[in-house]
C-alpha cells in the first residue's frame, strides 16, 4: 500500500514555523520554537494547525506546499508576497517574503 499523500479535500494537521528571510520567527505552532524565539504566549494552545486543502483557509503558497506531502514529512518553503499576503494591501505581512518549515502530523482523507 502506498503512503497517503495530502490532496484537495483532505484535512491536514501541520506544525509550522514561520520566519522572515534572515531568520526572525513571526509565528509557530510549536511551543519549543515559540519559547526559543521569544514569542511564547501562555494563553495559546500550541498544537498543529488543521487545514482543509482546497478551501483557501491559509495563504495560497502554504496550501500548495501541503498538497502531496505525507505524514511526518517536513518541507521548507519560501513564499514570495504573491503566494503569501500579496504585494500590497492592509495586511501587516503584505509585501513580505515569508519562509515556512512545515511538518505534517496527520492526514484525514475526505469522505
Amino acid at each position: 500500500m502506498s503512503e497517503v499523500t495530502a490532496q484537495n479535500g483532505d484535512t491536514v494537521s501541520v506544525h509550522y514555523l514561520g520566519k522572515f528571510p534572515g531568520g526572525k520567527v513571526f509565528d509557530t505552532s510549536m511551543k519549543s520554537e515559540a519559547e526559543k524565539s521569544g514569542l511564547f504566549n501562555p494563553a495559546r494552545d500550541y498544537k498543529p494547525l488543521q487545514v482543509v486543502l482546497g478551501k483557501h483557509q491559509v495563504i495560497s503558497g502554504f496550501e500548495e506546499a501541503l498538497v502531496g506531502m505525507k505524514v511526518n514529512e517536513t518541507k521548507e518553503i519560501t513564499l514570495p508576497p504573491e503566494k503569501a499576503y500579496g504585494r500590497t494591501g492592509r495586511h501587516q505581512m503584505a509585501g513580505k517574503t515569508l519562509q515556512f518549515k512545515l511538518l505534517v502530523t496527520n492526514i484525514k482523507k475526505s469522505a
